[in-house]
């Protein structure tokens, strides 16, 4: 029996999030029995429980902010060194989801060796990069990265273009990465029994909109997206699914673009009924994507998976997911309203075409329980590599 410890991240069940959709998916859908899978969460009492068959252990997060969520992870890690130690001759995986332990994760490391655990991380992105931290805060993320990646066995990468990058900026670590992209459903259920009354609460129909779905972070260019959409001519509305909490950069869009001036824009919270936000993707007209930080985006692959017509920014990110079964846009002034008024005029074989590539691409490469067969394969085969 391996025991793979996953940390870092809010944990299961999921509300939202990527890392946490990957654990429910990951815990839900295990083949090998094997494998047991523990599953750090957060929590305002220490408690634990079984969801998934999997060992589940809710670790307080000691206050708010970033800072508190460091010391969470190592708090995790402390829990898990204690598990180790009264379990010896238990073989252990440990799976870190993120770098901000960084700094900390030396002590930690060196203690998880003695005990014969094995190490993996997900460096997640290019988290350094985002837009919404100032110079200070990337500068230690990207120390956060390097703590991470250098005290690490194995770094899982879930874009060949991060592992690109973690294989350049770290070549210490060739033949330590492995590439385990994220996973997505082809959802061919009924209709949710919510959609039509979420459409008609705020004046929807059917293909009548375009959609976005994404945290509300500046590195999704929602500003780009907003304003290329009301110089665009389409008829249809923008319909935005995020947590907007009217606050300074909602405020800050809306003296940039107008958007308050041009019904089409419609802002309409976050929706966390899986079945009703799959209801809301395939019944777009088309998806705009805009992120341009991070491996393979969970949003991205629903999109894919479950939207007829996509419309991304144009990064290495985005075209290694999509490839040829989406329509690409760049920062340049006008070129998405243009292609914004292209998609309006696209046939109906025009996009059936692209509906089947998308969903083709999700299916041949990014199955949920391909990604899991993956990520299984790799706990056994680390297992017997550290002589387990």
């Amino acid at each position: 029996m391996v025991h793979v410890f996953i940390v870092a991240s809010k944990g299961i069940p999921a509300k939202y999030g990527g890392f946490e959709t990957f654990v429910e998916n990951l815990t839900a859908r295990r083949m090998n029995r094997e494998i047991q899978y523990h599953v750090s969460c957060m929590g305002g009492e220490e408690t634990a429980f079984t969801y998934n068959d999997a060992d589940c252990f809710r670790v307080k997060v000691p206050f708010p902010g970033a800072l508190g969520r460091v010391l969470h992870v190592s708090r995790v890690l402390y829990k898990v060194e204690s598990w180790s130690k009264a379990h010896p001759g238990k073989k252990v995986i440990v799976y870190i989801l993120g770098c901000r332990i960084g700094p900390l994760f030396g002590r930690h490391a060196r203690a998880l060796r003695r005990l014969g655990v094995c190490i993996y991380c997900n460096p997640d992105g290019f988290e350094w990069k985002r837009a919404k931290w100032n110079a200070v805060a990337k500068r230690f993320l990207h120390y956060c990265e390097k703590c991470l990646i250098a005290d690490s066995e194995v770094v899982v990468c879930d874009s060949t273009t991060i592992e690109k990058y973690v294989l350049e900026a770290y070549p210490a670590k060739r033949g330590a990465t492995a590439y385990i992209a994220y996973g997505a459903d082809v959802d061919q259920s009924g209709d949710s029994a919510d959609y039509q009354s979420w459409c008609d609460a705020l004046g929807l129909r059917e293909d009548g909109y375009y959609l976005v779905v994404g945290r509300f972070v500046p590195e999704n260019n929602y500003e780009s997206i907003i304003r290329e959409f009301m110089l665009s001519g389409t008829k249809r509305d923008l319909v935005i699914v995020t947590d907007a909490r009217r606050g300074k950069y909602y405020e800050t869009l809306r003296a940039k673009t107008g958007f308050g001036k041009d019904q089409r824009v419609k802002f309409v919270g976050t929706v966390y009924n899986a079945r009703l936000l799959a209801a809301i993707r395939r019944n777009a007209y088309a998806y705009l994507h805009g992120h341009s930080v991070g491996g393979t985006n969970p949003s991205l692959l629903e999109a894919l998976a479950n939207t007829r017509v996509n419309l991304l920014y144009d990064v290495a990110f985005n075209r290694e997911v999509a490839q040829d079964s989406a329509l690409y846009w760049s920062l340049e002034e006008g070129n998405l309203a243009s292609l914004i008024d292209e998609a309006d005029s696209l046939s109906d074989q025009q996009i059936a075409a692209l509906d089947e590539a998308s969903t083709d691409r999700i299916r041949s490469t990014f199955r949920w329980e391909k990604i899991c067969g993956e990520y299984e394969r790799l706990w056994i085969g680390q297992g017997a590599t550290a002589g387990f």
